[in-house]
């Protein structure tokens, strides 16, 4: 391993929480690398943030914008910024390898931050993979990086705050919404209240909740609440041509193109999980996430997580646990016994910032239809393997996510489970009458991204990420 280029800090991901890390680490005088899968930096929430495609900046909101002071800390001497670079191997021996331009390499780092955002809960109902079945996120990747909207009618349908966001932003560029169907359970209400003290703290994101569902009540799109029995229905062509619901005792059904759903997002783990690191189940989000220290650190000594990769709590959290994490990573780098008094003053911030979770995670818990599909609904897009499926291995038995592979491959596909990966665990759990802890994951291996084996051959005759990084720079 000697001759590898060596950094202070590692990070993987140029969200929110990535910027806002490298550029406390950059100032604090750490050699530090951030490497990205976009081709420019900001993550999901800030995406193009760079270079704005659209010029009214009424449609994406302020919030958006906020994005754009974060951009600073990239251009810092001591920052090495990489783009478009997928990261597929992390080794106990703090060596991480990477595939960027066609070419991998590896680097040594002395911490490394994982800032790797969340994903999309996955949302098996009847129809999800029809074409014209989209996600919420997905819209919000054409608006933001190509200016575009989906095809018209369209219909937006699920659970939680992204829901009235995307709305929004679609009716300020005048797409032709038909209907938003909302699916939170009424009883969730009920469940929430009991949290009303963190949402009075929170006020601000009530407030602005407040103001987005007004906004969609001024629009005149109709709004159907405590919806159950999600169906995306197919034409002559397979394409997706109507979405039907139930709501009360009547059962609705709408002409439309496009079917944005949406059930909340959960924290994005697979990286973690294949480096081994300690997870837990949150029983009230429903998914998995880092057993983690009050600074991030994972299970490991050298790795730490923030962002909604930590757990979700927006963009304002994700920037404040990046600054706090890269404070901490200072400070240990340093050797000193001084303790940095910015690190208390950030934990009271996120303490703060984070007192409203407990009642948007009660209020935005998902229908069990979605956490646990039933009959032919496909869980495994990659292997195409039904719910029906999955529940019936358990008397052939099965007993965890790991040995459906060997049954019927889910898990095997491109993604490696990360698409059905907490679903297969609660059929499983469901059937098994055990909780998902005790049921398990899927294991995780390297390379969790595809590598060309020509890649895998290049790696001794690699150049330095120095004279990389200047050719993606002259390119761009």
């Amino acid at each position: 391993m000697t001759g590898l280029e060596q950094y202070d800090l590692v990070i993987i991901g140029a969200g929110p929480a990535g910027m806002a890390a490298a550029r406390e680490a950059g100032e604090a005088g750490l050699n530090t690398l951030i490497l990205d899968e976009q081709p420019r930096a900001g993550g999901q929430i800030y995406r193009n943030i760079g270079r704005p495609i659209l010029r009214d900046r009424s449609i994406l909101g302020n919030d958006y914008y906020v994005g754009e002071s974060l951009l600073a800390g990239l251009t810092h001497s001591l920052v090495t910024h990489i783009v478009n670079a997928t990261v597929w191997e992390v080794t106990a021996d703090n060596t991480l390898y990477y595939s960027a331009e066609g070419v991998s390499r590896q680097v040594r780092f002395k911490k490394l931050l994982l800032a790797t955002g969340a994903q999309e809960r996955p949302v098996p109902f009847d129809g999800w993979t029809l074409p014209g079945v989209m996600t919420c996120g997905a819209a919000q990747i054409l608006l933001k990086s190509s200016g575009l909207t989906p095809a018209e009618p369209l219909v937006i349908a699920g659970s939680g705050p992204l829901l009235l966001l995307i709305a929004c932003q679609l009716i300020r560029t005048d797409a032709r919404i038909e209907a938003i169907v909302d699916t939170t359970p009424a009883c969730n209400y009920g469940q929430a209240f009991k949290e009303i003290g963190g949402a009075i703290k929170g006020w601000r994101y009530l407030l602005k909740g407040m103001r987005m569902l007004n906004e969609v009540r001024r629009s005149g799109v109709k709004y159907y609440k405590s919806a159950t029995e999600l169906r995306a229905e197919p034409g002559g062509d397979g394409n997706l041509a109507s979405v039907s619901f139930r709501k009360g005792n009547i059962l609705h059904q709408l002409d439309c193109k496009t079917l944005l759903v949406h059930q909340g997002v959960v924290p994005n783990t697979q990286l973690g999980r294949a480096i081994g690191l300690e997870h837990q189940w949150d029983e009230v989000q429903q998914c998995w996430k880092p057993t983690l220290s009050e600074n991030g650190c994972s299970s490991h000594p050298d790795i730490f997580i923030a962002g909604d990769s930590a757990g979700i709590g927006g963009a304002m959290v994700a920037e404040i646990q990046g600054r706090l994490v890269a404070r901490w990573i200072v400070h240990q780098l340093g050797g000193t016994e001084r303790r940095d008094p910015g690190i208390d003053s950030l934990r009271k911030e996120l303490i703060d910032q984070l007192a409203i979770r407990p009642f948007l995670d009660h209020l935005y818990r998902p229908l069990d239809m979605f956490l646990k599909p039933q009959g032919e609904t496909i869980v495994c897009r990659c292997e195409e393997v039904s719910a029906a499926e999955i529940r019936g291995l358990v008397k052939q038995g099965c007993i965890g996510p790991n040995q459906t592979k060997a049954f019927c491959r889910s898990g095997m596909g491109p993604c490696q489970g990360r698409q059905c990966g907490a679903t297969v665990t609660t059929l499983l759990a469901d059937e098994l009458g055990k909780s998902p802890v005790e049921v398990g994951y899927y294991n995780i291996r390297f390379p969790i991204k595809p590598v060309s084996l020509g890649e895998l051959a290049g790696l001794n005759q690699t150049r330095s990420v120095k004279a990389q990084t200047d050719q993606t720079t002259a390119r761009n």
